[in-house]
């Protein structure tokens, strides 16, 4: 049981580790490249506005805005290579540079970056007039751009290739009535994606080293965590197995002094006879419920020593079904074998006990006139044994806890029947021996059990499994 609570949290560790690792990949890659794309974003409103000088245009605001930006950002990084002197006037029409100083300097110092921009100057309908650049640019004018920012002024997008190439397109309306009508620059946008696609790799590699790290550190967190549960566990498992071991000498000791003096009482002393009687019968119910609880305390600790062995059922069924037989014809029951084929690999001891369990239940819940049938069968991996009565049920609320210790419905707790434990010893009992258990019931219709167990394994490496 602690394991499993060890595996839960070291499962919600993980999944928090893991969610903060891709928390921060996802962040740190969208920081670059909102990066990129205001950086690319800039250098084109520079160069479109240099463009727009050398045409003798007057800037738009925009451009001039973008512009200012551009140096200033350069000026941070490189503040050792911004010139002295050269100052910037905004006029009515968008702003001119009083010195070219600072504009020459700039343009020579980002040369490398800004020649990654062509230009594209372009008539009306969106056919190039010629090509200044010094390479063949990677696409033709777009002209769905051309139209927009003839229309409102200026176009900004992002196109892709047939190759995947990523190229990002700033269009401008020019705003003087000779020369081009619009200029279209341009820049590719491999280098960037390629910086992108490397970053992914490193992310993923950082992902999946964090998985091993934080499944590590995550596994050693939840084995501290567990542990004062752990040893609360211990001490519980050992409070109950020496109470048990304590309270089974004195329940003997009452037992057999009450048999004893039962023995001695004359003949007419009825009424003492029956207290001695009932004396006797609580004893041997409480040292069943006393070996009950030892026999939990053992298999929650996995102290229960096993002896499986192949068991062939349609011996077992029929031997148990006549030995529970006499019992139930008191009761006006018929109980009956159908089908008993398959060999089990289980316990005998425990499978016997396991059977019992499930029939004693029947018993007590088949009225006068009704059956229980047994019945088995094999698939060659798995054996299936069904306990079906014809009883009073389960209600449908009780269902989800009839395996729960100490759980009695309605009807049980009015009639006093049993401790609760059945069952769940029946399920623990299964679960050891590497089989399953089930049960389905209709109120007033009867229930049904099924035991599933492994078949015997074909070599010895099987069965130690």
């Amino acid at each position: 049981m602690l394991r499993g609570l060890r595996l839960r949290l070291t499962l919600l560790y993980l999944l928090a580790a893991l969610a903060f690792v891709l928390g921060l990949s996802v962040s740190t890659y969208q920081v670059l490249a909102a990066y990129f794309e205001r950086t690319t974003d800039l250098g084109l409103q520079h160069k479109m506005a240099h463009e727009f000088r050398l045409l003798g245009a007057p800037v738009p605001r925009e451009l001039a805005t973008a512009d200012r930006d551009w140096y200033a950002r350069r000026a941070i990084l490189f503040p050792a290579t911004a010139p002295v002197g050269g100052a910037y006037d905004e006029d009515e029409e968008g702003g001119e540079y009083e010195d070219d100083e600072r504009e020459d300097y700039a343009e020579e110092f980002y040369d490398g970056e800004l020649s990654a921009i062509f230009v594209l100057p372009l008539d009306a309908s969106g056919r190039m007039l010629f090509d200044p650049n010094p390479y063949t640019p990677p696409l033709p004018p777009n002209r769905e751009a051309v139209q927009q920012a003839m229309a409102h002024g200026s176009d900004f997008r992002t196109v892709i290739l047939s190759n995947g190439t990523q190229v990002r397109l700033l269009t401008y309306r020019l705003t003087r009535d000779d020369g081009p009508a619009a200029l279209q620059l341009g820049r590719a946008l491999i280098d960037q994606q390629r910086i992108l696609n490397q970053l992914l790799l490193i992310l993923g590699g950082v992902g999946a080293a964090s998985v091993l790290v934080s499944g590590a550190g995550s596994w050693w967190l939840a084995g501290r965590a567990i542990v004062p549960a752990q040893q609360a566990w211990v001490r519980q498992q050992s409070f109950v197995a020496n109470a048990s071991h304590e309270l089974r000498t004195p329940l003997a000791l009452i037992r057999a002094s009450a048999e004893a003096v039962q023995r001695r009482l004359p003949s007419d002393l009825a009424r003492c006879t029956e207290l001695l009687e009932d004396i006797v019968a609580e004893s041997d119910h409480t040292a069943a419920l006393v070996n009950d609880l030892l026999l939990l305390s053992r298999l929650d600790s996995g102290q229960l020593e096993l002896a499986r062995e192949p068991l062939d059922l349609a011996q077992m069924l029929p031997e148990l079904t006549r030995q529970v037989a006499s019992l139930a014809t008191t009761k006006g029951i018929v109980v009956h074998t159908s089908e008993a084929t398959g060999c089990a690999f289980a316990d005998p001891t425990r499978l016997r006990q396991v059977l019992l369990i499930v029939l004693d239940n029947a018993l007590k819940h088949t009225p006068a006139g009704g059956s229980i049938m047994l019945q088995a069968s094999s698939d060659g991996r798995q054996v299936q044994v069904q306990i079906s009565d014809t009883g009073s049920g389960i209600a449908a609320a009780d269902l989800p806890h009839v395996f729960e210790r100490f759980y009695r419905s309605e009807q049980a707790r009015a009639t006093g029947n049993g401790s609760g434990l059945g069952l769940s010893i029946a399920k623990a009992l299964m679960e050891a021996m590497r089989g399953q258990i089930g049960l389905t019931s209709l109120s007033g219709q009867g229930t049904t059990v099924t035991l599933v167990l492994p078949a015997p394994p074909k070599t010895a490496a099987d069965a130690s499994v």
